[in-house]
């Protein structure tokens, strides 16, 4: 399983406007990937309802994973996205 370990880097943390970010993107990079908070459940990473669920606030640590082919690339660019708080999914 491919994991990666990021402080979010949203002021507001992972609510409203960057959990929405989140989301799109966590569905864009084509695999399935789960977040949790550090120590926390592990949710999909695609669904709103659970992101928003985690409570999770600026300055706090997640864990992105997942075990399907393609996940290093994919779970760079997701850690890429969170821990500097950015608009978009970087490009691969």
């Amino acid at each position: 399983m491919a994991e990666r370990r990021v402080t979010i880097g949203w002021v507001e943390g992972l609510h409203a406007r960057p959990a929405s970010v989140f989301v799109r993107a966590a569905t864009a990079v084509g695999v399935p990937v789960t977040i949790a908070k550090e120590g926390g459940n592990p949710v999909n990473a695609a669904s709103m309802l659970a992101l928003l669920g985690l409570g999770a606030q600026g300055g706090d640590a997640v864990v992105l994973a997942s075990d399907a082919e393609g996940a290093e690339g994919a779970l760079d660019r997701l850690a890429k996205l969170v821990q500097e708080g950015l608009d978009e999914l970087p490009a691969a």
